[in-house]
């Protein structure tokens, strides 16, 4: 039996452009040296289906974390053993495979059992940085701000594809041609993104361009970051689209997401001018709509830089 989330992708896009996330939690099994099973979340817009485990068939070479290759549909998608990249020992065996589509790839995880589907606010998630878990983005506060509240660490997934198939995700490559093209002099990319791997290579990308960027962790960071720069520019006198030459933002982060700062910015008056660019492994005729809803003046799906610069070039000739 399998649960399908294709037909859902409208409403959940709906969800999304109004600071509301859905977390799909899951578990694990029991992480080395504990007695817990802790829960884990992946946004339920990257889940195209829950089922239970098919049949696997192994594959030579296929590395230590992949189980092999299920044939779902007809389609053949590589299985990710989750509970061994994140060190956890199910007591009760895989029994659910997780099918997803993000980042212009799918593929399936092995999880130990499925829990429930949470719908929260960005708000409620707060930022992992810092904390230990280099594969969770953030920690998402399941019951508010209550005292004691359960925690689901959400995890990087598109971290954790590229660690499982490097030769098969978008890296940043030295030998790289990125376009030519300039911003205004004096003026930087705002970007932000709480993947500490999706902010290294912007970075890179950006200085193969020799395009300046300031890069935050969230669009509450980008936000701030954002009024402190217009203070600045109103003091010595001149237009904060001298300092901004666009703000590119991904779409899920912790405290506030990128509908939101996109629509922060787009109904400040202050900002009038700044072009927003999104930039997301959500992808989809139906996010690439709200995004446009929400304000931004384009949408790119990541990673191919490339791809990211022409993109960033075009819609800043554009707002000139």
């Amino acid at each position: 039996m399998a649960t399908s989330f294709a037909s859902d992708k409208e409403k959940r896009a709906n969800t999304s452009s109004n600071s509301m996330f859905e977390l799909l939690l899951f578990r694990l099994g029991e992480p080395n040296g504990t007695n817990k099973h802790e829960l884990f979340g992946i946004n339920v817009f990257k889940v195209r289906e829950i089922m239970v485990m098919p049949e696997i068939t192994s594959m030579v070479n296929a590395g230590p974390n992949v189980m092999g290759i299920a044939n779902v549909r007809g389609q053949l998608i590589p299985v990710v053993n989750l509970p061994q990249i994140v060190g956890c020992t199910p007591s009760k065996g895989l029994g659910i495979l997780l099918v997803t589509e993000f980042a212009r790839t799918t593929q399936a995880f092995a999880v130990e059992e499925v829990v429930e589907i949470v719908r929260l606010d960005w708000k409620q998630a707060l930022s992992a940085e810092g904390t230990g878990g280099g594969l969770v983005t953030s920690l998402a506060r399941l019951d508010g701000d209550k005292e004691g509240s359960r925690l689901a660490q959400v995890l990087d997934v598109e971290q954790v594809l590229r660690d499982v198939f490097p030769d098969r995700h978008h890296t940043f490559r030295e030998d790289t041609v990125m376009p030519k093209g300039s911003i205004p002099p004096g003026s930087v990319i705002l970007a932000a993104d709480d993947s500490a791997v999706a902010r290294m290579m912007i970075e890179q990308a950006l200085k193969a361009m020799n395009i300046p960027v300031i890069m935050t962790r969230s669009g509450k960071e980008a936000w701030e970051k954002l009024i402190s720069m217009q203070a600045q520019a109103a003091a010595q006198g001149v237009p904060i689209r001298d300092k901004v030459a666009l703000v590119l933002t991904d779409l899920e982060m912790p405290e506030m997401d990128g509908f939101t700062l996109t629509r922060n910015i787009k109904d400040d008056p202050r900002f009038s001018g700044i072009p927003v660019m999104i930039h997301s492994s959500l992808s989809g005729t139906a996010t690439e709509n709200h995004a446009k809803s929400a304000g931004a003046d384009a949408y790119v799906a990541k990673f191919v830089a490339e791809e990211l610069g022409t993109n960033i070039l075009k819609v800043i000739a554009n707002a000139r």
